[in-house]
């Protein structure tokens, strides 16, 4: 599936290597730039990972950090659980331990896609975030070995 880039005007003012792009279904008949690569791996990797796919993709590049947001995401039965403190906490650590023992495949696309390498800590761990929230919507945050410039990121 291709797809058109919906640009944000949120990102006004930021470093010319900032992008954001929201996953949509708008066919496109020029090639797909890296934000719309990256998101049609990250639904692949949630669908593939979870059994379902999210109702969209946002992805975005400040410097070095990418971030991939993921909406609408989790099971009936995962946003029951996070209406509570000691639920969401618990909905917290399993996607965190998930993404953990699953986001390799994920982690190499990023690296195909991107040419950059994500950073690691000391311990050999991926210098990586994962934030779940009782919406629906998870946020995976990335450190890359380095910066993009601004046209090989949005395409143009």
């Amino acid at each position: 599936m291709k797809s058109k880039p919906t640009w944000t005007s949120a990102l006004a003012g930021r470093s010319s290597t900032s992008a954001c792009f929201v996953f949509g279904t708008i066919p496109v008949t020029q090639p797909i730039s890296m934000a719309q690569q990256i998101a049609q791996t990250a639904i692949a990797f949630e669908e593939q990972r979870l059994g379902r796919k999210p109702t969209s993709v946002t992805v975005v590049l400040g410097g070095d950090t990418l971030v991939v947001t993921v909406h609408e995401v989790l099971s009936p039965a995962e946003k029951a659980l996070a209406t509570s403190p000691a639920g969401s906490t618990q909905l917290q650590e399993f996607h965190q331990n998930l993404f953990q023992l699953s986001s390799d495949p994920l982690r190499q696309e990023i690296k195909r896609i991107t040419g950059l390498k994500i950073c690691e800590d000391a311990k050999n761990k991926v210098a990586a975030a994962v934030q779940v929230f009782s919406v629906g919507t998870v946020v995976q945050v990335f450190l890359l070995a380095g910066r993009l410039p601004a046209d090989s990121w949005d395409g143009e």
